[in-house]
């Protein structure tokens, strides 16, 4: 009998059931397993009341979602930024359990986060938020039960804060219990760089597949954050011309060739690590939206929903590679593969972050460290690996490979789920 299935006003949570419901339709599931996959395993909402630098209160919500612990602990990243909710988590846990069932990791999904404005907030202030959102949901986080990691506006700092006011709770060093830590505490060489290098290897490796010398490719980077700013060096590393990059303070254009070392200067010289002024110090010009220009290949790297009904029309480029958590609509989805667009999926290909993750925190468990070569090679061996497994399974279903990532990752969860069973 078939049961009634979610919905939700949220778009990214509904663009995450949908291509969950219509996967799992494709592949035969059974209605049990649909029902049991389409709903977190946890949710939990905390306050967090802040002492500003001003002597006033704030009072700020976080949210913790462990979608699945089928396949072993929930992973995902904490972000803090004002549009966080609930549902914007759940659906990034989602796709989380199916990032980390593609990369063939023992990790189920999980997603964090706190609605503020860390751009607007002191060094301070972001250290009290995050000690007591830590600490609010120490109850829920563990080595073996769900570890987050740095997602949109944190990084390694917030993480020590988290990991050190639980330590401090329970009496007993944990460094396993988060990862995207700094090397300096029990952090990895290779961590801060692993999800924009997994992303441009997934570029690369679709540039090889379509016979294309990528000393001959033209590509946009939209966004210049961590994952946009890897993404970015690594493909002009390998010969990749970036015509244009982006962040909130504007778009940049070359038709040259953006210089991507200069483009880090003037992000590491900003206290906010942005690229404002950059038309001046990069000899290039500021343009509306960097999504409309034309080159082969696409890397979304923003946010989520950029690319969608109203804007996949104007963009120009044959070929996209998902560097964001949902940069593409269903709604646009379907305008780009009218167009011909192919799309290499977020899930797969952004997924080196919690690869390298996954690499920090068996270092932590042993007490034995790589180095960054080492780790550096592991990661890209397995994205090259999990790029073709997509690939190769979406020719031979004649599915666009998001729907074949999408098949691949939900069958190995439905599998564990099922010989598991459910603890009644």
């Amino acid at each position: 009998m078939k049961q009634e299935r979610r919905k939700s006003s949220n778009v990214l949570l509904d663009t995450a059931l949908q291509e969950f419901y219509g996967a799992a339709d494709e592949m035969g599931l059974s209605e049990k397993l649909i029902s049991i996959l389409s709903h977190s395993e946890r949710r939990v909402q905390v306050s967090i009341p802040v002492e500003m630098d001003d002597g006033s209160v704030n009072v700020f919500e976080g949210y913790r979602v462990q979608h699945s612990t089928a396949l072993g602990p929930s992973k995902g990243g904490i972000r803090y930024d004002p549009e966080v909710d609930m549902d914007e988590c759940e659906a990034l846990a989602i796709l989380m359990t199916w990032k980390c069932s593609l990369a063939g990791i023992p990790y189920g999904g999980g997603k964090g986060g706190v609605a503020c404005d860390p751009l607007n907030m002191s060094e301070k202030e972001k250290e009290k938020l995050s000690r007591t959102f830590g600490a609010r949901i120490a109850p829920i986080l563990g080595k073996w039960s769900d570890i987050p990691a740095p997602d949109m506006n944190t990084s390694g700092q917030e993480m020590v804060w988290i990991v050190d006011t639980i330590c401090k709770m329970r009496g007993d060093l944990e460094p396993a219990l988060l990862t995207g830590k700094p090397v300096t505490f029990w952090g990895s060489y290779g961590r801060h760089e692993a999800t924009g290098r997994g992303v441009a290897t997934c570029g690369l490796e679709f540039m090889k597949i379509l016979g294309k010398n990528s000393n001959h490719v033209t590509a946009v980077v939209q966004g210049f954050g961590n994952v946009g700013s890897y993404t970015a060096k690594t493909l002009s590393e390998a010969g990749v011309k970036i015509t244009a990059i982006s962040d909130i303070t504007g778009s940049y254009y070359s038709e040259k060739g953006i210089d991507i070392e200069k483009a880090f200067e003037v992000i590491n010289s900003n206290p906010k690590r942005l690229l404002k002024d950059f038309e001046k110090a990069g000899n290039c010009e500021k343009i509306e939206n960097d999504l409309f220009v034309d080159a082969d290949f696409l890397f979304p790297c923003a946010r989520d929903g950029m690319i969608n009904r109203k804007t996949a029309d104007k963009v120009k480029a044959r070929y996209i590679v998902e560097g964001a958590n949902g940069p593409v609509t269903p709604d646009a989805d379907k305008i780009l593969a009218d167009k011909g667009v192919v799309i290499v999926p977020d899930f797969l290909a952004n997924s080196g972050g919690v690869i390298g993750s996954y690499f920090e925190w068996a270092q932590n468990l042993q007490g034995i460290f790589w180095s960054e070569d080492e780790y550096n090679d592991k990661l890209v061996r397995i994205m090259k690996g999990n790029f073709k497994r997509v690939w190769d399974y979406s020719k031979a279903k004649k599915v666009t490979m998001r729907r074949a990532a999408s098949m691949a990752a939900i069958q190995r969860v439905a599998d564990v789920v099922k010989m598991r069973g459910t603890f009644l």
